[in-house]
């Protein structure tokens, strides 16, 4: 079926305004009288009788405004809202009316609860931990805070995680805890991670776990008389329900609903007894002495989904060139579009709410084969300048689309790339076979399975030769994943030869000198990353046959007199045909012949690649001078010269390098990645990326910029629809087992399907994939929306304040090493009280976040006393809140490294392994074999870390056995082994290690390295794949590979117990005490003691 795209025409839809009956409501609380019923709902705040009725809208911003909670008279709602682009803390009258901003920091502020005398609301954020805690410095710890509704300051109540507050009549407060990353709407796991209800007494201040154990126990309610507590858990092998215990015998725990299938969310209750809940989408009520029973409600709202309007010009996900050089296709949004590159003309070719990409231009440059999911899976499709008498896409009048395999064979078919001749044309099949399908015969050959390619994405980096009798592959070989090789494919028969056998990655081929050779790149020569991924790679060159090496290894001179007599043998033989087609017949053309293209002759009386593969091995050369971050590489044609995009911390530098001469030299800097793309006669090479096109002249070097023009209309609605079917098809299709965990997953879709017409935001949206996905139990996956955040971001002065000090002023407990005002000629000094910035003055009742939004590296004024009275000022450039971030991680490190050695007297060193990343091993290895190598044991701590791949690097370094000293003239200068550790060591562990920080305890401990001290793992050791949907501020992931162990069983979901249990106490971790640290050291030093 083809289907004829005209120039497309913006059509206004309007939907009518009715009633209807709202799903996926969120959110919800009852009011303290038990008679209305706040709750969230397409991004703003509603309510509603709890006899159910039509609810009233309260909010009407276009951002988003949800976690509404009451005051304890009913007159107030509390909520959060991000129209200030952070989420901020807001009061309004609970009849709606004007919203009153109570706090202004721009981290993620969310409120609990107001205190019981109804005078201050109390708000999550993560904003600074008191200076003497020795809680891990991550933004994922908040803290509670205490903000007066008329506005103020906030005041620190608690610095450790304290969420879903309650309070007990005797003043006491409840609350759930945070313990790890895991996504908080992951559904059936039972591990140390699972969320527990606390108790915290602020007479004594003491913390009490109530619930402690491997399951999810979440959101207490207290009960009007104080003598029940009600809670959400998940339970007796179900979701999650409402359960209750006595506020006096929390093991007395008893189940009060007995809902299947979905979980229970957002439980209140009122006065009179009845809670309030979601389940299934919907909101339910159940009175004492009653059953659950529905709410019905209705909402009268416009429920139209306005199309959203956005510009083509930049934000590409891929981009080609066609072969003339005249033209370049990109997608935006899903959306393929074609410009001109020498004119501001383009041309939208589909309209799909569905995916398109996987662009490939066929020879003649008036055709485009690309990947489409409009048909319920990925197809491939083609579109066609339709009128020969249009020159090219973008100034085409109609455009011809049609699919290229039948749609309904429901066969997954991706990446297609026409051969050069334009005879053949290659494929992906089912994600992991390259096939090859004659356009003439329709015969479709395999080239490779899922041994060569075991990751089921559905890509393949191919090309093919330019005689279209090979393709060249980046494949894997040998059960060495996830390390690729360069495979040399025979096209027609499908035999391959693996010509890099390098054991490290080799990827991206290219082929050059007119086929006789491929460039590629590898990490073989370059710095070894301790990971997997990062490692500074070369530009190499494999040639294909004798001839061709021969010919490339000659010196400047030889192969200047070689160029010149191959110009006179030219010349010679141009004059003797000229020559001899004058004494012959013309030939008159025959009917028909017109219609082949010079470009025709010229595909058709290309040279076949002569491949001698015998000691092909000897033929590969190094082309780059030195090792670096190879973002992308071409080599010109004649061989002659090497363009590279090398990257650095701030994007990329091209580089031109003469393969001949050696010489090299920077041509131009951009800030992000470039992928090269030459036209067919490589008269202009075009750098591709996101946001720019650049179109390079290989003469000269100038660059000129490709503009793409135009808008595109986005019917959001719609699209969700497509990015949840995407969801859904690539984890059924890349989940680690085929068998989801035993999920109905289709079932499972559909049921949550359901919701996506009550769903306008992207907040909701990633919260419908979090829960779907939840329902997998399973690590590395849920949706995450990235929005644009905060429009003034809050700055740091690189300062710890006194979180007890109430009067004016800001008074320093600390100036931080590494921030603004560590510097020699600054007075800044523990004591100061800061008294204006900017000069405005801060006084006991105002917010001083205010005045720090939008100031980093901007000068800023800062005016203060210090401890002997006087006053003083400094003009300093605060930092980000991820900068102080990580000067706190750096001085959290040292601190434990100092109790280590003041604990162990000097005898222990200390590691913390940040991430399972090649920066995070070198930190270790440095300090274990630097500062520490003359220390009897070390402490190595994996607390917080959130994974990467590092279990290999970690077992070696630590497992070394001493075989002999090294001895010079009878002094021991070093034990053998020199570079790994060969004394005791212990080490830490926690419920938030993550990924690899599971997998690599779990080694450690499997392998008899040491005791592991601390709390258990979750098992959540799989690899993960995190897509970027084709919104993208949406992300999703995808649990691919799983680490499987001799007796079939997986390391997911398996908890990892550590040979020593301790847990640190939120009442001392806060004072400076960690005590996990203390138990190592004297474990660690017990056992060296008592060899």
């Amino acid at each position: 079926m083809k289907k004829i795209i005209l120039p497309l025409i913006a059509a206004a839809v309007t939907l009518p305004v009715s009633a209807m009956t709202p799903l996926w409501l969120r959110d919800v609380k009852i009011s303290p009288d038990g008679r209305e019923i706040a709750f969230t709902y397409k991004g703003d705040i509603y309510k509603v009788a709890s006899t159910g009725g039509n609810a009233t809208r309260l909010t009407s911003q276009p951002s988003y405004e949800g976690a509404p909670i009451w005051s304890p008279d009913g007159s107030k709602i509390a909520f959060a809202s991000d129209r200030n682009g952070g989420m901020d803390i807001f009061i309004m009258p609970s009849t709606g009316g004007t919203a009153t901003q109570l706090t202004f920091n721009s981290a993620i502020e969310t409120p609990e609860a107001f205190t019981p005398d109804g005078s201050a609301v109390l708000y999550s954020a993560s904003i600074q931990d008191r200076p003497s805690s020795a809680q891990f410095p991550s933004a994922r710890l908040t803290e509670l805070y205490r903000v007066p509704v008329g506005g103020g300051r906030p005041v620190q109540v608690l610095s450790t995680p304290a969420e879903a507050v309650a309070f007990l009549p005797d003043g006491s407060m409840l609350y759930q805890d945070m313990k790890g990353n895991e996504n908080k709407w992951r559904k059936h796991h039972t591990s140390s991670v699972t969320r527990d209800i606390w108790r915290f007494d602020p007479a004594t201040g003491r913390h009490s776990n109530l619930t402690s154990r491997g399951g999810e126990d979440r959101n207490p309610v207290v009960s009007p008389d104080g003598q029940t507590v009600y809670f959400l858990s998940e339970r007796d092998g179900g979701s999650f329900n409402v359960y209750s215990f006595p506020a006096s015998n929390p093991s007395q725990v008893s189940a009060v609903t007995d809902f299947k299938t979905h979980p229970v969310r957002f439980l209140s209750q009122g006065s009179d007894g009845t809670l309030a809940f979601a389940y299934d989408g919907e909101i339910y009520t159940m009175r004492p002495g009653s059953k659950p029973a529905k709410v019905a409600i209705d909402v009268t709202i416009d429920d139209s989904d306005p199309i959203e309007t956005l510009s083509a010009s930049r934000g590409w996900s891929e981009g080609a060139v066609s072969p003339d050089g005249k033209q370049v296709a990109v997608v935006k949004r899903g959306e393929l579009l074609v410009t001109s590159a020498d004119y501001p003309s383009t041309r939208q070719i589909t309209n799909t709410p569905e995916a398109e990409g996987n662009i490939s231009w066929a020879p003649d440059s008036r055709t485009i084969y690309y990947t489409s999911e409009r048909d319920g899976h990925k197809n491939i499709y083609r579109a066609r300048v339709a009128r020969d008498a249009d020159p090219n896409f973008s100034n085409a009048t109609l455009v011809e689309e049609e699919a290229v395999f039948p749609a309904s064979d429901k066969v997954e078919r991706t990446c297609p790339v026409m051969s050069p001749d334009g005879k053949k044309l290659a494929f992906v099949e089912r994600r992991n076979n390259l096939m090859v399908m004659n356009l003439a015969t329709k015969k479709v050959t395999q080239l490779t399975d899922s041994t060569s390619c075991p990751r089921r994405t559905g890509d393949i980096n191919y090309r093919w030769s330019p005689d279209s009798r090979w393709i060249a592959a980046s494949l894997i070989d040998r059960r060495h994943d996830p390390y690729t090789d360069i495979m040399l494919i025979n096209a027609t028969t499908g035999e391959k030869t693996n010509l890099t056998n390098s054991g490290y990655f080799d990827e991206q081929p290219r082929w050059t000198l007119d086929g006789n050779a491929l460039m590629f790149v590898t990490e073989r020569y370059g710095m070894r990353n301790h990971a997997s991924w990062g490692s500074l790679s070369d530009v190499m060159l494999v040639f294909l046959n004798q001839e061709a090496y021969d010919r490339f290894k000659l010196n400047e001179e030889d192969y200047a007199l070689l160029k010149e007599v191959e110009k006179e043998r030219k010349a010679s033989k141009g004059k003797a045909d000229t020559q001899k087609e004058g004494k012959g017949k013309k030939k008159t053309p025959k009917k028909g012949d017109s219609k082949k293209s010079d470009a025709d002759s010229k595909e058709d009386n290309v040279k076949p690649i002569d491949v001698q593969l015998a000691g092909i091995e000897n033929r590969i050369v190094r082309l780059t001078p030195a090792s670096c971050d190879i973002r992308d590489a071409y080599v010109t044609n004649d061989g002659e010269t090497l363009y590279y995009l090398m990257g650095n911390p701030r994007g990329c530098t091209l580089t031109k390098l003469d393969l001949r001469k050696g010489d090299s030299k920077s041509l131009n800097k951009f800030d992000r990645s470039l992928d090269f793309m030459p036209d067919k006669e490589e008269k202009a090479i075009f750098l591709i990326g996101s946001n720019e096109i650049k179109k390079l002249d290989p003469k000269s070097d100038k660059l000129t910029g490709v503009s793409v023009t135009g808008n595109l209309r986005i019917d959001p609605a719609r699209e969700r629809d497509y990015m949840l079917d995407y969801v859904y098809n690539e984890e059924r299709e890349r989940f680690y087992t085929p068998d989801m965990h035993g999920v109905d997953w289709d079932a499972m879709t559909a049921a949550y399907r359901r919701f996506l017409p009550h769903i306008s935001n992207n907040r909701d949206f990633a919260d419908l994939l979090s829960e779907l996905l939840g329902e997998l139990n399973v690590s590395h996956t849920g949706g995450r929306y990235y929005g644009e955040g905060a429009e003034l971001p809050t700055a740091s002065l690189g300062l710890l304040y006194d979180t007890d000090y109430r009067g004016d002023g800001l008074r320093v407990a600390e100036v931080v090493t590494g921030g603004p005002f560590d510097r020699a000629d600054s007075p800044m000094a523990a004591g100061a009280v800061i008294e204006s910035i900017n000069g405005k003055k801060l006084t006991a009742d105002s917010d001083p976040q205010a005045l720090l939004n939008g100031l980093s590296r901007k000068k800023t004024l800062v005016t203060f006393r210090l401890p002997s009275g006087a006053t003083a000022e400094d003009v300093v450039l605060p930092i980000s809140a991820g900068k102080m971030e990580n000067l706190l991680y750096d001085r959290w490190v040292r601190q434990r490294a100092a109790d280590v050695d003041s604990l162990s007297h000097g005898r222990l060193g200390y590691v913390h392994i940040k991430s399972m990343n090649d920066a995070s091993f070198r930190t270790i290895y440095s300090d274990i074999l630097g500062k520490y190598n003359d220390r009897e044991g070390i402490v190595i701590d994996t607390r917080w870390n959130g994974g990467g791949r590092l279990h290999e690097d970690i077992e070696v370094l630590f497992s070394g056995k001493k075989y002999f000293t090294q001895v010079v003239r009878g002094n021991e200068a070093c034990d053998m082994p020199s570079r790994r550790w060969n004394k005791p060591s212990i080490m830490l562990q926690g419920e938030a290690n993550y990924s690899n920080a599971h997998g690599t305890p779990w080694v450690y401990k499997h392998l008899g390295l040491g005791k592991l001290v601390g709390m258990p793992v979750p098992g959540t050791m799989t690899s993960v794949n995190w897509e970027t949907l084709q919104d993208p501020s949406l992300i999703f992931g995808i649990p691919v590979t799983g680490y499987r162990l001799p007796d079939g069983s997986y390391l997911e979901n398996s908890q990892l117990e550590p040979d020593v249990r301790v847990a640190n106490d939120p009442a001392t971790i806060v004072n400076g005490e960690d005590t996990q640290l203390r138990v190592a050291v004297e474990t660690l030093l017990r056992d060296i003691d008592g060899k």
